[in-house]
């Protein structure tokens, strides 16, 4: 349902709100690029930093601008429950086609806590769920007994965005919930390795600067054309770490800004990345093509 390569989409700003004509303009370019989908108001979307009212906006001016074209899968995950099934009901009446779900942060909630928290999200509404797993940033994993025991409760939790940087989580989860479960990676340096594992695609940053290269990469992958899909891997693999040099997505904005697309501005606690850093950064987008 959701296989292929979806764009984590920045968000904009512009002295201290959104910039929703850059936004839209970014989304013009992943559907030109050839992306399956776009991911608004998730982390690198800046989702902690936005308003309720703001994170909706995004979520809205996302659908709008797709217009069909290519599936909007939502960011209207929460450490709140009650916020979750909120945000999650609005994405549903704006018209998403479906939900990304992150592990609550902060409150470090148990397994059991974990599956109360999802069922009850996945309860309040009818779109498909795909759950995301990032122990860097939650301090926690959805472990796969805790997935597959969702995938049974709830019929609409669909997949998981998986960005704990092991293949043999995608071995496990593709062992226990069967092939009908969507699994994509969290994570662009590993997408060929997982999806060489039984990965369906990337839930992508890099998408954010090279569209057009990550929907090959990955159709490559998809297709059987290993030795096509990893040139392309090898290529790009530089900007891939680059762009997690600082705190994503602050690298990811500048490489944006560097290339005119958006301004170079964040929410704090998220500022500008180092001069050394920013210095690299362009060495390599220059070194690989993308910046000239």
């Amino acid at each position: 349902m959701f296989s292929g390569t979806y764009t984590a989409l920045v968000t904009p700003f512009r002295n201290g709100s959104v910039d929703e004509q850059a936004f839209k303009k970014l989304i013009r370019e992943q559907i030109r690029g050839g992306v399956d989908g776009i991911v608004p108001a998730g982390t690198t979307g800046e989702s902690p930093a936005l308003g309720f009212d703001e994170h909706l906006r995004v979520i809205e001016l996302a659908v709008q601008s797709a217009k069909g074209r290519i599936k909007v899968l939502a960011g209207t995950g929460a450490n709140s429950t009650a916020e979750a099934v909120e945000l999650t009901r609005a994405g549903e009446a704006a018209g998403v086609d479906g939900s990304l779900q992150v592990a609550p942060y902060y409150n470090k909630p148990s397994q059991e806590g974990l599956f109360q928290h999802f069922k009850k999200i996945a309860r309040a509404t009818r779109l498909p769920i795909i759950l995301y797993s990032i122990p860097g940033r939650c301090n926690i994993a959805i472990e796969v007994p805790t997935v597959l025991r969702l995938a049974k409760a709830c019929k609409n939790i669909v997949g998981i965005k998986e960005a704990g940087g092991d293949a043999d989580r995608v071995s496990q989860l593709r062992a226990a919930l069967g092939q009908r479960f969507t699994i994509l990676s969290g994570d662009d340096a590993l997408t060929l390795p997982f999806m060489a594992v039984g990965a369906d695609g990337v839930i992508s940053v890099a998408s954010n600067i090279i569209p057009r290269q990550m929907a090959r990469m990955v159709t490559a992958c998809a297709s059987g054309k290993t030795s096509q899909a990893l040139k392309l891997h090898q290529k790009y693999y530089p900007v891939f770490k680059d762009l997690f040099i600082e705190t994503n997505p602050v690298p990811a904005k500048a490489a944006l800004a560097m290339l005119g697309k958006c301004e170079e501005e964040y929410r704090l606690p998220l500022c500008n990345m180092s001069a050394a850093n920013r210095a690299q950064l362009a060495r390599t987008l220059k070194a690989c093509g993308v910046l000239k």
